[in-house]
């Protein structure tokens, strides 16, 4: 009996509505259908790309576009739209300039979320993804080539080690403690640069009356926990 082949990205049709319905609750917030087509490239690439190791468990293979991707557009969302939703506190202003000429590392990059799908949106943000297990390495490179992302450098080196310094943006997601996190990212931020981490409200909630830190919670498609965008500046 022929093994059933698996449906590409580009052709589900439930989990492209579930990210486009995701997408549509941001007010004016929309993406190319280049921009789109290579988020679903990439997932295809994270999914069925074998060589490099398994990149993704089987059970989240199968809702990729409606878990992992959403999610790592959320700084993207953050960034374009969240001066008009009332229960986010003031945007610091420079967030709203992430669209312009700004050099924003991600730590521990691993297959490369959020870091791809950041870069596929803000094509003018000259991105590094750092990552220091060489197999992780090997197929974001390739991942990197497939798609054609030239605002995009692969790092293989721990972050501490990278000689990354002076960014505008750090981020990382699901990475450690918030609080660990800031401690590896704030040496290498600039005056007034931010960092930006993407965690389970569960494991920060703790933070949510420290003054120093923006917190925005949100849900994703059928995911029954809520979720967490939380920032810091350099001051």
């Amino acid at each position: 009996m022929t093994a059933k082949r698996k449906l590409s990205y580009r052709e589900n049709t439930e989990q492209k509505k579930l990210l486009a319905d995701f997408l549509s609750k941001s007010a004016h917030f929309e993406l190319s259908e280049e921009q789109l087509g290579k988020l679903y490239d990439y997932a295809d690439l994270v999914v069925e790309t074998k060589q490099f190791g398994n990149l993704i468990s089987a059970k989240d293979s199968e809702k990729f576009l409606s878990r992992h991707i959403a999610d790592s557009l959320m700084p993207y969302i953050y960034c374009c739209q969240a001066q008009i939703y009332a229960d986010i506190k003031p945007l610091p202003s420079y967030f709203k300039e992430a669209h312009i000429n700004s050099r924003w590392a991600d730590m521990g990059a691993g297959a490369g979320c959020p870091v791809f799908p950041l870069a596929i949106a803000m094509p003018q943000v000259q991105f590094y993804a750092v990552e220091p297990r060489h197999m992780r390495v090997e197929f974001m490179n390739y991942a990197k080539e497939k798609l054609g992302l030239k605002n995009l450098t692969v790092v293989g080196k721990r972050f501490e080690t990278s000689g990354l310094a002076d960014l505008d943006f750090i981020s990382c997601r699901a990475l450690s403690t918030f609080e660990n996190d800031w401690e590896r990212a704030q040496p290498a931020l600039k005056k007034g640069g931010l960092f930006v981490t993407l965690k389970s409200f569960n494991s920060i909630s703790h933070l949510e009356n420290d003054p120093a830190v923006n917190i925005w919670k949100y849900k994703l498609p059928n995911e029954e926990q809520d979720y967490a965008l939380v920032s810091r500046g350099n001051k």
